[in-house]
Order: structure tokens, then C-alpha cells, then sequence
């Protein structure tokens, strides 16, 4: 459960590294679509995910670690990812809290400035979200310290990489229908078992991993039968068609929201000069 006490000491660290973290990711994309530009929905699907730990897009929130350090809380990045406790809910929460509505305002200024790394920190935690503008009070000297980071065994952690980065797919229907301990054993499919005394791990291990991990699913998939596979993908289509309208009607809605800002501003600057030409007058 995230501890609501310490958000308002990270938000201002969240929006930094997540504003750093929207970057990165934009390019890397543009990387892997090249020479195709990349779209402003491409890159709404990337800050919509990135504070969402059940995407690989926020795997960065699973390698730091909170820390207490005099009066303040500092985020300290970790070189592996840590088991998901009650730090690592605050910062999503954090996160989730610090981009709100603003997923298409961050999306539109990425796409239509290509701004380099500091200004959209600037743009995004001091214009936007306003996470950095104010000055933070000491941290309680009667809190609780938060719990020792704790990094996974690297074979959960690569299994649970490969389960995030198919969430979603219609390539992977029988993700969900596996436990953890189930994906795990999958490494010894068609194998003898691993001897317990030989710890070390090389890359022909991975390479046969992720590849009875493939041949488990294929097989779980091959024996549903087509027309369910065809409803799937019905579905499938349906619910991008539907998020892809519902992007639309959101950024208008930003946009009409906006203009009513812009009208109701003007207004009231209209409204206080009418007020003090008034009273100069009377004088």
C-alpha cells in the first residue's frame, strides 16, 4: 500500500525522473520506427503507461529505493529491480498523481516542440503539474523508516519483464492462465533438472528459457479453437478503436478547457482595469 504521508516529499523527484523517463522512451521509439516519425498517439501510449507498473514502460519505478537522508526523502536509482512493497507503491502513486489529466498536454508539447531533456522537466514539473514550484517542509522526525530495498533473483525478474511487455498482445492469450511458479518451471521444459550445486547462469540458459516460454504458450494457444480466437481479436479491435476516440475526445476536451481558461482570464483582467478606472475616476 503506497504511504500517502511521503508524497509530497518525492512528487518534485517523481516528475524529474519520469519527465526523464517519457524522454528516453520517446527515443528509443523513434529509434526502433525509423525512418518513420513518430505519431503524438504513439507517444500518448507511452506517458499514459509509464506510471503503471503492470507495463514495461514503468519498469524504472522498480529500481529505486526511498530514502531517508537528514530532513528529506531521496529517490536512489538501484542498478536491478527490487521487489514491488510500499515504496515502490508510492512512487507509482506519486507518478499517478503528478501526470493526472495532463497525458495529452506532455504528449502535444513532446510532439509538436521536440524539446530536449531540461525543458520539458521545466515545462512538465513546473508550468504543467507544478511539482517543483513549492518549498518542502523538514520530513517528520517521527516517521516510520520505510522498508530495506530488496532486489529479485534474476530469473523472476526476467520473467516478470517477459510477462509486462506482452500484456495486452493478442499474440499472448495464455499469459494469465500461468502462475508465477508455473512460468518459472517452464525453464526445465523438455530438459533434465538443473543441478543444485551449479549457480551459474550463462546465455545458452536464457535462450532456452525464453524459448520453451514461447513453446509453452503456442501450445496453450493451439488448442483453443478458432472462433474464439476470432472474438478475441473482434474485441481487440473494438477496444483500440474506442481508446483511440476516447484520446480524440479527451484532447478536445483539454483544448475547450483551455480556451475557457484563456476566455475566463481575460475576463476577469477585463473585469479588475473596468474597476480601477472607476475608482480613479471618483478620486
Amino acid at each position: 500500500v503506497a504511504r500517502k504521508d511521503d508524497l509530497p516529499f518525492i512528487k518534485c523527484q517523481v516528475c524529474e525522473k519520469l519527465a526523464s523517463q517519457v524522454y528516453s522512451l520517446v527515443q528509443k521509439k523513434e529509434a526502433q520506427i525509423s525512418p518513420k516519425k513518430i505519431s503524438e498517439y504513439q507517444i500518448i501510449e507511452i506517458v499514459e503507461n509509464v506510471c503503471n507498473l503492470k507495463k514495461e514502460e514503468a519498469e524504472w519505478i522498480l529500481k529505486i529505493d526511498i530514502v531517508e537522508h537528514a530532513d528529506k526523502l531521496e529517490l536512489v536509482d538501484q542498478d536491478v529491480e527490487g521487489h514491488c512493497n510500499s515504496e515502490c507503491k508510492t512512487i507509482e502513486r506519486a507518478c499517478q498523481e503528478v501526470l493526472g489529466y495532463s497525458d495529452t498536454d506532455v504528449a502535444e508539447y513532446i510532439y509538436s516542440r521536440r524539446p530536449q531533456l531540461d525543458s520539458l522537466v521545466n515545462y512538465f514539473c513546473n508550468d504543467l503539474s507544478k511539482a517543483c514550484t513549492n518549498k518542502l517542509p523538514p520530513v517528520p522526525k517521527d516517521r516510520i523508516p520505510g522498508e530495506p530495498f530488496e532486489p529479485k533473483a534474476a530469473k523472476e525478474a526476467e520473467m516478470e519483464k517477459i510477462m509486462r511487455s506482452m500484456e495486452g498482445l493478442p499474440g499472448a492469450p495464455g499469459m494469465k492462465m500461468y502462475s508465477r511458479d508455473e512460468l518459472m518451471g517452464m525453464q526445465n521444459l523438455g530438459g533434465k533438472e538443473p543441478d543444485e550445486d551449479d549457480e551459474d547462469e550463462d546465455e545458452d540458459e536464457d535462450v532456452k528459457f525464453r524459448s520453451n516460454v514461447g513453446k509453452a504458450m503456442r501450445e496453450k494457444a493451439n488448442k483453443e479453437v478458432d472462433w474464439k480466437e476470432k472474438v478475441k481479436n473482434q474485441i481487440k479491435d473494438t477496444e483500440k478503436a474506442i481508446k483511440t476516440q476516447a484520446h480524440k475526445i479527451k484532447r478536445q476536451a483539454h483544448k475547450v478547457r483551455r480556451h475557457l481558461q484563456k476566455w475566463w482570464r481575460s475576463k476577469r483582467n477585463v473585469g479588475s482595469k473596468k474597476k480601477s478606472t472607476t475608482k480613479k475616476a471618483e478620486l
